[in-house]
């Protein structure tokens, strides 16, 4: 936190000016009404409303910049020890400097007004007390009232700013939550749309290349026949008018799907998103051919990181029940270390050769995802053995080099 933020806290607003200086201009006028009423003035009238006009006037500054009001607040309290033998009604101000200070200042900083208030409650009753016979019960007591009215209002202001934090802290965790399910439906929603672009592809063409190709074929056959036998000629014409619009019946089809509004769609779901306490029941859920080994103990790691060891785990196992074979077991072995968390799992199946053979998304997704969070990914059939192996390995602590190079298991 730089030097600029301690000594001018950011957050004061217009508002708060107004409401601040109301207060400072109210304590002051305040701390001079008994002396107009009927207290006589220990010093004349013009010093006794300077001084108090220097006590509580910084009260303006309390939320714009705490120290420097302290520090106003400190000086004008030494000139009243000097000038003034008794206490003023000016120290109405204290306990508001106290609370304000330890509400706006940060760190140890704040602790300034403690160290303050305590050699003032020392030094005031001191000079208070000086023309009277000593009384040490009566001193003490004296001191720790005074002493108190600067430590309840600190504790005060400070336990505000806890509370404070701790719910700005709370709605930037809500905030993080709320981008990472944004972000993860934005990806699901992408690839939702690039896999029915390519059904969709696949469609037209085998209607257009196949409808085409009958045609095609019809047409050359029925020209080389028209000239000796115009019955095939024509039977070859009504092939190609119903492959046409065969064709043309099937493509209406694609484009009304595409253009369709469905009456009553699904629900949006808003579930948590998945963390790693989740992947023993995903593990469970999968198949009773698939087991958990947990190893280490589990650290808090930010939720990022958590989800995306999560979708690791959930492709691998997807992959295991699509390509391994129904006899196959899957091994998921979750490792916690100092430094890093480790998702590894080994099958026994058959496997596939490529892990990006087949253009699917799966995979590529991993890598991704693994990659962005400073982790290394390796996939691919084990090595002397029959199966596949998927090992995700992702640092718990920010690292300060780029992502290593993906490789090849």
């Amino acid at each position: 936190m730089s030097v600029v933020d301690v000594l001018f806290p950011p957050g004061a607003s217009q508002r708060d000016w107004v409401a601040d200086g109301i207060l400072a201009v109210s304590v002051f006028l305040v701390s001079i009404v008994p002396y107009i009423i009927a207290v006589s003035p220990p010093i004349d009238y013009a010093s006794l409303v300077a001084l108090s006009a220097s006590f509580t006037l910084p009260l303006a500054l309390r939320r714009h910049a705490p120290l420097a009001m302290l520090a106003l607040c400190s000086l004008a309290g030494i000139f009243q020890l000097a000038l003034v033998p008794v206490p003023t009604a000016a120290l109405l101000a204290v306990p508001i400097v106290a609370y304000s200070v330890a509400r706006w200042v940060p760190g140890t900083w704040a602790r300034s007004v403690v160290v303050v208030g305590a050699f003032a409650s020392v030094l005031g009753p001191m000079r208070w007390v000086a023309g009277y016979a000593p009384n040490p019960s009566a001193d003490i007591l004296f001191w720790g009232a005074c002493l108190g009215a600067v430590l309840t209002p600190y504790a005060i202001g400070r336990r505000s700013r806890e509370v404070a934090e701790a719910r700005a802290q709370q709605v930037r965790a809500a905030e993080e939550r709320y981008t990472l399910l944004l972000a993860e439906r934005e990806q699901q929603t992408q690839l939702a749309e690039a896999s029915t672009r390519a059904m969709i592809a696949r469609e037209l063409h085998d209607i257009v290349a196949h409808s085409l190709s009958v045609m095609i074929v019809q047409a050359e056959g029925g020209r080389a026949a028209a000239p000796r036998k115009p019955e095939v000629a024509a039977e070859a014409l009504d092939t190609i008018a119903e492959t046409g619009r065969e064709a043309l019946h099937e493509m209406r089809r694609i484009v009304g799907v595409l253009r369709a509004q469905p009456g009553a769609s699904e629900p949006a779901t808003y579930a948590p998103t998945p963390t790693l306490a989740d992947i023993p029941e995903l593990v469970s859920r999968t198949s009773d051919r698939a087991t958990l080994t947990v190893r280490g103990q589990a650290v808090p790691v930010p939720q990022a990181l958590e989800l995306t060891l999560y979708r690791v785990a959930q492709e691998a196992l997807t992959n295991f029940l699509k390509h391994a074979g129904p006899d196959a077991h899957a091994q998921v072995t979750l490792a916690y270390t100092d430094d890093a968390i480790t998702v590894d799992v080994i099958d026994d199946g058959d496997g596939i050769e490529d892990p990006t053979d087949g253009g699917g998304n799966g995979l590529r997704g991993m890598y991704e995802r693994v990659t962005s969070m400073g982790g290394t990914l390796m996939a691919g059939p084990r090595a002397g053995e029959q199966g596949f192996r998927v090992t995700a390995i992702i640092p718990t602590r920010p690292v300060p080099s780029p992502p290593p190079a993906l490789r090849r298991s």
